[in-house]
């Protein structure tokens, strides 16, 4: 068995799949995405399709070394991702080679069912009652909600309290048999962070999201140290070496997106690492049906994973969402907020390949918005 064609698709609302089939016509499909820029993930995937054009697929663990250490230059964003989605395309032809999902080959299952988190949106507390009940009364136990919009540096008084309040309200509609998980999104001067964090200590955040950028690990600990709160971090870092210095200080928490940090591969390595610091997996995953398979893949074999993340109905989903593109959306459909193993062969999902070749035909050029603050100087998105 050979590899013989690799193809991508650029598909609507922010997404770009991969495929790849075999000589013998088996086909694996992946998620290889940068979201806002898609159009060079995909100039990557060619370029690494050239070495996997006519090899063993089978060899997925030889194939992401060359992949991932074959260049001079290395790592980052577009080349992570772009590597992530051929490799979650090629453990879906070896699960299918074999007749087994994925997490068959990564040792079997640890765990009967995988608990989900869905977000909620609204500024104001109103809103976030409201979309709370909405995702209680389709069966969540945890929810994730941004701490802000905008932030100044070094936020005033009242922008801190607007965070506290948003907070408790989401508190008050969860009640304490429910989680909430509030994302800083890297939007907060680390000061902001430290003092931010303890004012939200008796509300019992599930995790405190991102409240420094990924480009600042020296400046985590003091973050870590500053409350009770657990710390997430990692949807921006992309292999095994970028987590380091964040396990290190002290993040209990962490989120590779199987997407971008590698695939399947990577992902499991980032967790086997975290494991070491006592730390916990939530793999990151506001994408479609590929990544959420193979993210779910990997949770039901990872043993000191915690809680995934998904985009159903996600705010970023405008005119497609994640069932568009499967043929049977049956296997996202959550019971009490948990999803079942996904027990067809290799990632577990079927994708409708004729609504993926028609939405590809229009391609998207999805960006994400660029902020400035009130004297016109750059803001975090």
């Amino acid at each position: 068995m050979k590899i013989a064609r690799v193809e991508t698709f650029p598909v609507p609302p922010r997404w770009l799949f991969c495929r790849i089939e075999t000589d013998d016509g088996l086909v694996g499909w992946g998620e290889p995405v940068v979201e806002g820029r898609a159009e060079v993930v995909r100039a990557a995937v060619d370029v690494l399709a050239e070495y996997l054009l006519g090899r063993d697929p089978l060899r997925i663990e030889d194939h992401w070394q060359v992949l991932a250490k074959g260049g001079f230059y290395r790592g980052g964003p577009v080349l992570s991702s772009a590597l992530a989605g051929l490799d979650q395309a090629l453990w879906d032809i070896a699960g299918k080679a074999r007749g087994v999902p994925v997490y068959s080959l990564l040792g079997g299952p640890v765990r009967d069912r995988v608990r989900m988190y869905a977000w909620i949106g609204g500024d104001e507390p109103a809103a976030l009652a409201d979309g709370i009940a909405a995702r209680v009364d389709e069966g969540f136990t945890a929810v994730k909600m941004n701490a802000s919009g905008r932030m100044p540096p070094l936020a005033g008084q009242a922008a801190m309290t607007a965070v506290v309040d948003r907070v408790a309200a989401a508190r008050e509609a969860l009640g304490p048999e429910r989680d909430v998980a509030v994302d800083f999104h890297g939007r907060l001067a680390p000061a902001d962070s430290r003092r931010l964090l303890p004012l939200l200590d008796d509300l019992h955040p599930l995790f405190a999201e991102e409240p420094v950028l990924p480009d600042s690990p020296h400046l985590l600990r003091d973050v870590v140290t500053a409350s009770s709160v657990p710390i997430a971090t990692g949807e921006r870092l992309y292999s095994r070496w970028d987590f380091r210095p964040v396990l290190e200080a002290g993040a209990a928490v962490v989120q590779p997106d199987v997407s971008h940090a590698g695939g399947i591969s990577e992902t499991r390595r980032i967790a086997a690492l975290a494991e070491v610091w006592g730390a916990h997996l939530a793999p990151h995953c506001p994408l479609g049906p590929l990544a959420l398979a193979a993210s779910l893949q990997v949770a039901f074999a990872t043993p000191n994973f915690l809680i995934q993340e998904h985009s159903i109905g996600i705010h970023y989903n405008t005119g497609a969402d994640l069932l568009d593109y499967v043929l049977d959306p049956a296997v996202f459909q959550f019971t009490a907020g948990h999803a079942a193993p996904l027990s067809a062969p290799g990632l577990g999902v079927q994708i409708d390949e004729t609504a993926v070749r028609r939405a590809a035909r229009t391609d998207h050029t999805w960006r994400n918005p660029t902020w400035r603050h009130e004297d016109g100087a750059f803001a975090e998105w």
